[in-house]
């Protein structure tokens, strides 16, 4: 069975974050994240790419930080009282309660390699559904190659099939670490 059909079983990080092999400094570079910039920041486990992204959009912006894990999003949550920082349980395969077509900008790393082809469908459907026109989504994935860590190579990503899976025109794709890529798309209209 592929492991991208329905019955893909639930995919969960335990915890574990990607945080101290990605280079924050060209992802943060090359999102080119404006004053004022409304941020989603989807998976987002600890929030350590939610709390860079507060710095940049600074107080006239703010960063949704969704995760389904409620304990996560509970300290983080109280780390980030009083702040621009909007933590939420959620998926981002499902309609969230952040309004329709008031993002800038959606992030989403080492996700998709979890999700199912229907999650993927419904992943697609909402960040269309929040996305502003020109808004960005970029997805870092990690390479479809062996590496010391990560998911089964059958379930990863590799950017041309991202690029055929997602239905908002791709821009770059840009390596963000040694074990990882940042494919980002751009929505039209």
């Amino acid at each position: 069975m592929h492991p991208h059909t329905e019955s893909h079983k639930a995919h969960h990080h335990k915890g574990k974050s990607s945080e101290s092999l990605l280079d924050r400094a060209l992802i943060l570079q090359e999102l080119d994240i404006l004053p004022g910039w409304t941020i989603l920041d989807a998976g987002c486990g600890n929030g350590y790419m939610a709390k860079e992204f507060s710095q940049l959009v600074k107080s006239d912006g703010r960063v949704y930080a969704l995760d389904p894990d409620a304990d996560a999003i509970k300290a983080l949550k109280a780390e980030t009282e009083d702040s621009n920082i909007i933590p939420l349980v959620g998926d981002i395969t499902q309609k969230t309660a952040i309004p329709e077509l008031s993002l800038d900008l959606i992030y989403v790393s080492t996700v998709l390699h979890g999700f199912s082809r229907i999650q993927m469908g419904a992943f697609c459907a909402e960040a269309r559904r929040l996305l502003k026109p020109n808004g960005k989504l970029a997805i870092v994935e990690i390479k479809k190659e062996p590496t010391p860590f990560g998911p089964p190579l059958d379930i990863r990503f590799s950017p041309q099939e991202l690029r055929e899976l997602i239905n908002i025109p791709p821009k770059k794709t840009l390596e963000v670490g040694q074990f990882f890529y940042m494919q980002t798309f751009e929505k039209k209209e």
